[in-house]
């Protein structure tokens, strides 16, 4: 299925067994009605754990059948978020989602040592699935919110989950750009550095199911003609599938221009738990919610 917009990853997992989704503190409408839509597509079915008495007023105000969903019942956000990582643990969800709580919050249970979702040693990472209009296809962003400064084996782990989420949906064989302020080889800008050595690791065979290539700047990423003006021919240049950034502040930046400038839309997971997450804003739309569900359901194992 070639996928080139956030909807066709819905009608991807339609296709795909039902999701257990999880809701952390679901008190809201864009909670709610997102959860509602997905459990209507027949991608997931639903426990909402929070406040029941305004999860039943939200759902009477937005003329929801609450009967669709499990309520687990817990009137604190933290203790809420706790419950939802207890469920998880049990066996009886597939997907995290966080509602109407702090995404410290939301973070701090699923990294508790002991009832948290965390395995050990892993690393946790966001990735960031961009329908951006100005590119003819979907665009695989990481990492964009949670790890500051990524060193060479934070990179080598966001890569592995970039190409994780973009083969889960559809992508076959995915065109990676390592991203740098140049395509040139810098020995003192330490992006460079550490692409290069990843690009070589692909290249000797060390990392499989993509092409992988860097360090590009992000013109020649995504830009044809920048590209082939620059000299830069090789299969990734101009014509990426995955960006992986630096640091925060870049993958930041790029995320909220593409949201804000080219009002792209987004599907945004946490990656690296037990199970994928859903790490949307609380401001979030209930689409973005939606297409945040797809991505995760998509990526569940």
């Amino acid at each position: 299925m070639n996928i080139s917009r956030l909807d066709q990853i819905i009608d991807l997992v339609k296709t795909k067994p039902k999701k257990r989704l999880v809701a952390a503190f679901a008190n809201d409408e864009h909670t709610i009605e997102a959860v509602n839509h997905a459990v209507e597509m027949g991608i997931v079915e639903a426990t909402l754990v929070g406040d029941e008495s305004k999860i039943k007023e939200v759902c009477s105000q937005l003329k929801i059948d609450v009967a669709k969903f499990k309520i687990v019942c817990e009137k604190d956000e933290v203790k809420a978020a706790a419950r939802a990582c207890e469920l998880i643990n049990k066996g009886e969800g597939d997907v995290l989602m966080k509602g109407l709580l702090p995404t410290d919050k939301y973070m701090r249970a699923i990294l508790d040592k002991e009832k948290g979702l965390t395995p050990p040693n892993a690393i946790l990472t966001h990735v960031a699935v961009i329908e951006n209009p100005n590119y003819a296809k979907l665009l695989i962003a990481s990492d964009c919110a949670i790890i500051l400064n990524p060193d060479l084996k934070q990179k080598q782990a966001i890569l592995k989950y970039l190409i994780g989420v973009a083969k889960a949906i559809g992508v076959e064989k995915p065109k990676v750009a390592l991203i740098a302020a140049t395509e040139q080889m810098s020995p003192a800008m330490q992006a460079c550095v550490d692409a290069a050595i990843i690009s070589k690791m692909a290249a000797r065979g060390q990392i499989k199911g993509a092409e992988v290539e860097g360090p590009l700047s992000l013109d020649v990423a995504l830009d044809a003609e920048a590209a082939q003006i620059k000299g830069m021919k090789d299969g990734v240049a101009g014509n990426a599938d995955c960006l992986l950034f630096p640091n925060i502040e870049s993958g930041n930046v790029f995320y909220k221009c593409c949201t804000k400038f080219n009002k792209a839309e987004v599907g945004a997971i946490l990656v690296g738990a037990k199970v994928p997450c859903v790490l949307s804003s609380r401001g979030d739309s209930t689409k973005t919610k939606l297409y945040s569900i797809a991505v995760a359901a998509a990526f569940s194992k």
